[in-house]
């Protein structure tokens, strides 16, 4: 017979522009799902954390970078960049009010709720793909987890971001010499050429184990200039 550990429990569900969006509980863990597809849970996260660290290795000789997030997800990228004093500003690109709405004063929030108070913290409620397109502003990292991956977007729209025009408007809002970092549940040898094409250097996939499963990676590149 199941038990309450097996059965996943909804703790909120909502349409919103892009469509429905649930939080549930599968035992200790949080999950989001977006359309039927399974995003993240809060189970590990040293993926979600790799990917800030492996974006403000790249980056040598800066005083106090400024890193945009793409994608607020369960908050281990927010959480993690805030706990580190070296990152002078950390903006959060995130298109789902629900989201924003669980982490400011909903389950969530026990995952995010110092980095939220911290000054540096800015919450920009809004599409990446569209943000990237239209924003004047430029950062010395950027890096993006609103997807499972440049193959496996979570919804249509979102393809565009990992193909030239995308990864040009990526360009656009990085400084030069700034780092892409992109995570995935899978590697993509046809996105890393996609990079180098864009005018990235020093293009490389890291693999990081996780507690279930294949390796989750992240893909990296430096803007040139």
């Amino acid at each position: 017979m199941p038990t309450s550990k097996d059965t996943p429990l909804v703790l909120d569900r909502r349409e919103g522009p892009h469509g429905e969006v649930v939080l549930r509980r599968h035992g200790d863990r949080l999950e989001i799902i977006a359309n039927g597809c399974f995003l993240m849970d809060t189970s590990d996260g040293r993926s979600e954390r790799r990917l800030v660290d492996a974006a403000l290795d790249a980056l040598t000789g800066r005083d106090r970078p400024e890193v945009l997030i793409g994608g607020l997800g369960v908050g281990f990228s927010l959480a993690h960049a805030a706990a580190n004093p070296r990152w002078g500003g950390i903006t959060v690109v995130e298109r789902e009010r629900a989201i924003v709405e669980w982490h400011r004063d909903g389950p969530l929030s026990a995952f995010s709720a110092e980095a939220l108070a911290d000054p540096r913290t800015e919450i920009v409620e809004a599409d990446l793909v569209a943000y990237v397109n239209e924003t004047s502003d430029t950062y010395d990292a950027l890096c993006l987890d609103i997807d499972n991956g440049p193959g496996w977007t979570v919804t249509e729209g979102n393809e565009i971001l990992y193909g030239e025009a995308g990864l040009a408007s990526c360009v656009r809002v990085l400084r030069p010499g700034g780092v892409l970092a992109v995570w995935s549940a899978q590697p993509s040898p046809e996105f890393e050429e996609t990079l180098r094409n864009v005018g990235f250097q020093q293009v490389r996939t890291e693999e990081i184990p996780v507690a279930r499963g294949v390796p989750d990676v992240v893909h990296l590149g430096i803007s040139p200039g």
